[in-house]
């Protein structure tokens, strides 16, 4: 069986990151596997895949900032916002100046409130809104607030005389849709949107450049994780450096005393364990996770 840690990997297309952690859960021979933020089947890049006790750093993954690259087609509009929907309205877009689209961009930065996409995982009384669309249902979505901290258009392409296609380079906030963007620049400038690739490159401080591809995972099995445990904790957190007796207070669920710092960090044992991820507050230091060894 696989050690416990991370695993960054290059999601290809066509595959949910449901079919990813299926994935691994067999080539690392344990079920206690799960994924750091849904990507669709269609966009490919960065997937933090959690095995073992990493599992519980995976919210934290979550809640990271993302990038993405991304290819915007204006003149058409679908109803999943992206290309694996059906066209619902097209409106010749070769009259955009390049200077009109890079305005409708630039509008979508900073903090906005964003609609996500009807077509997403977002749930509704406990039931999914793709669900829903796909049962007939007329589904809207309230407005939620994020940052779109970068949006760099790379380049603008004519190869249709009545599409434009848009190369971008986004990060964000969790929560944000890259494709709500390309909705929404579509509906700006009046001939519609939506997104035709999607490809992540980086959750928080995790790279393209360091994820594996499932057929190099598929060569290693069952030595997968790339990151164990206290490493990938490392990588993520501030690093807190405990005595023993801390150690054995902290492991047992105990509170350390606070050292001054804000949000979460790690603290690992004298020999170099990590034994929990901690947060201050009332002047005491206490654990959000244990993960040291029961």
């Amino acid at each position: 069986m696989s050690a416990d840690g991370l695993i960054v990997v290059d999601k290809p297309g066509g595959m949910t990151s449901h079919d990813v952690v299926a994935r691994i859960r067999r080539l690392a021979r344990t079920r206690r596997v799960g994924h750091g933020g849904t990507l669709d089947p269609m966009a490919t890049g960065v997937l933090v895949i959690g095995v073992g006790r990493a599992t519980r750093l995976l919210t934290y993954v979550i809640g990271a900032g993302k990038s993405y690259t991304a290819t915007i087609r204006l003149g058409q509009a679908t109803v999943t916002d992206d290309a694996e929907g059906d066209v619902i309205a097209t409106t010749p877009a070769g009259r955009l100046t390049d200077e009109a689209v890079r305005s409708a961009l630039a509008a979508l930065t900073g903090e906005i409130d964003q609609v996500p996409s009807a077509v997403s995982a977002i749930k509704i009384n406990g039931q999914r809104a793709y669900k829903r669309v796909r049962e007939g249902e007329d589904v809207a979505l309230p407005a939620r607030r994020v940052t779109i901290s970068r949006l760099e258009v790379l380049a603008i392409r004519r190869a249709a005389p009545d599409v434009v296609d848009v190369d971008v380079e986004v990060t964000c906030s969790t929560g944000t849709y890259i494709r709500a963007i390309a909705r929404d620049a579509g509906l700006a400038l009046g001939v519609g949107g939506h997104l035709t690739a999607l490809r992540r490159t980086a959750v928080g401080g995790f790279h393209l450049a360091e994820a594996a591809t499932l057929d190099e995972l598929e060569r290693r099995a069952p030595d997968v994780v790339d990151l164990p445990l206290a490493v990938a904790a490392q990588r993520f957190f501030p690093r807190r450096d405990a005595s023993a007796e801390e150690a054995k207070v902290l492991s047992h669920g105990g509170p350390l005393e606070a050292v001054g710092r804000t949000g979460p960090y790690a603290v690992f044992d004298p020999a170099g364990g990590l034994i929990a991820i901690v947060s201050e507050r009332a002047g005491r230091a206490r654990a959000e996770i244990v993960l040291a060894p029961a």
